[in-house]
């Protein structure tokens, strides 16, 4: 089993005590989980928190940190014979928990034997997002399922994220590792790419590159020619000349850190005259956020620094028109770019959004905004050196949203309508890397990929 060395785990659980100060911490590792039958599983998948604080990468654990007693307790049963025969032989729970720091162990069933005992004791617990973590809480603390929402921690949501939002050196590397399978599947990709290809082809060879380097996936792949449609997981499509690839997936590493890579590349040797056009206008955007990139900046200025980059090439191509602060302010380019520039990544590729974005992305000065666009920005908050963030600016041209909002006539005084018939059936644009906020400026993770007009040309011209 991977995990750091048992002072890393130690010195997390140090400083979250010192954060809550008081109170039981119950935190909730995840189960197996059937897919058509109960023996038939989905990958298994650790809680995140769980694996932040207690390292364990395996099914049917929870765990305690008693403030006030002063107890670390890892919950969880040893294998029977008959899993054994199955499974194979595994070091005992003790052995496994020594490994990270924990000297105590009891079977899972004296957990609620446990919390019965607490009496007055504040039970703080994060939000479950699988339903047989909800029924457990609800079980061992008397609750109904549909009060377990209103009795989540939040003390204990702020410290859990004010902790895993600053990576530690053992954290980036494992991330740079992750980022680098994510290149090598980038790559496989766009080498591999041919006309006449399924899109499921792709698909495989990129999966099985991950799992060659020793990887999982961190996220549901996105390699479509419809680039428009942000989050597409149908790949039955055939690679036609004339089209693009868009390439949105990455790898876990085996420490379960992920990684986070969108490329778009011509389905032929060459992009067109037009596709190049609108290409360079989204990595401008990259790279003026990029530049932008720094502790103390809010990312959400980041966010509109780059659509404002965008509705400038836009505007050079007559598409928008107008002043350009104006049609940022109320929103014009959201026709275009839909989505949030970027988002926090580390044991999950969407950081601790088990948590909410209200914690993780947004403070109690800064609100999320309900307004179209930036509402689906994951993140505004001021940056701190540590974080590490994506940066994925695209442009998509949607047909069923440039109707409505045509039929509406909404931003006329903005989107040139007439000329925007011409692009109805385009697609999507975007690019993305992550990056680590450095107390001076950012920097890329993991090895560079391939990202100019020009390189991805070469790459798909061999």
């Amino acid at each position: 089993m991977n995990t750091f060395p048992k002072e890393t785990y130690i010195e997390r659980r140090n400083r979250l005590k010192q954060k809550m100060g008081s109170g039981i911490l119950l935190f909730l590792g995840n189960e197996e989980s059937s897919s058509n039958f109960k023996d038939n599983w989905y990958p298994f998948r650790q809680d995140s928190s769980f694996l932040y604080f207690f390292g364990l990468d395996m099914p049917g654990l929870a765990a305690i940190i008693d403030i006030d007693q002063g107890q670390e307790i890892i919950f969880g049963d040893n294998l029977t014979t008959v899993e054994v025969i199955w499974q194979g032989a595994h070091p005992p729970l003790s052995e496994l928990a020594e490994s990270v720091g924990i000297k105590t162990t009891h079977p899972k069933n004296e957990l609620p034997k446990f919390l019965e005992k607490a009496g007055n004791q504040q039970i703080h617990f994060l939000p479950p997002y699988r339903p047989e973590n909800s029924q457990k809480l609800a079980e061992w603390l008397h609750l109904s399922i549909q009060e377990i929402p209103s009795r989540v921690s939040v003390p204990l949501i702020k410290a859990v994220v004010a902790l895993r939002s600053i990576k530690s050196e053992e954290e980036i590397r494992e991330i740079n590792k992750a980022v680098n399978i994510s290149v090598s599947m980038h790559k496989k990709a766009m080498h591999e790419a041919k006309p006449g290809m399924k899109e499921y082809q792709l698909l495989g060879l990129v999966i099985g590159e991950a799992l060659a380097q020793g990887g999982h996936l961190s996220f549901a792949p996105i390699i479509t020619i419809n680039g428009q449609i942000l989050h597409n997981h149908n790949y039955s499509n055939t690679l036609t000349p004339g089209k693009m690839v868009l390439g949105d997936f990455g790898a876990e590493s085996a420490m379960r850190y992920a990684g986070d890579i969108t490329r778009t590349f011509p389905v032929g040797p060459e992009f067109s005259p037009v596709q190049k056009e609108i290409y360079q206008i989204v990595f401008h955007a990259y790279q003026t956020a990029v530049a932008a990139l720094k502790p103390g900046i809010r990312f959400k200025d980041v966010h509109l620094l780059a659509c404002k980059k965008l509705a400038e090439g836009l505007k050079d191509l007559g598409l928008m028109k107008g002043n350009l602060d104006d049609a940022v302010s109320q929103g014009a380019h959201a026709l275009f770019f839909q989505c949030g520039l970027g988002h926090m990544m580390g044991l999950d590729v969407h950081d601790m959004e088990d948590l909410g974005e209200e914690y993780v992305g947004y403070t109690e000065e800064l609100k999320k905004s309900k307004e179209f666009g930036l509402r689906s920005l994951r993140l505004g908050k001021e940056l701190e050196a540590g974080y590490v963030i994506t940066i994925e600016p695209g442009i998509y041209f949607i047909p069923q949203l440039i109707d409505q909002w045509q039929a509406e006539n909404l931003h006329s005084e903005f989107i040139n309508y007439d000329k925007l018939a011409e692009y109805r059936n385009f697609g999507g644009i975007r690019v993305e890397d992550g990056y680590l906020i450095t107390e001076s400026g950012s920097k890329i993770l993991g090895d560079p990929l391939e990202i100019e007009i020009s390189d991805v040309e070469r790459i798909r011209g061999k």
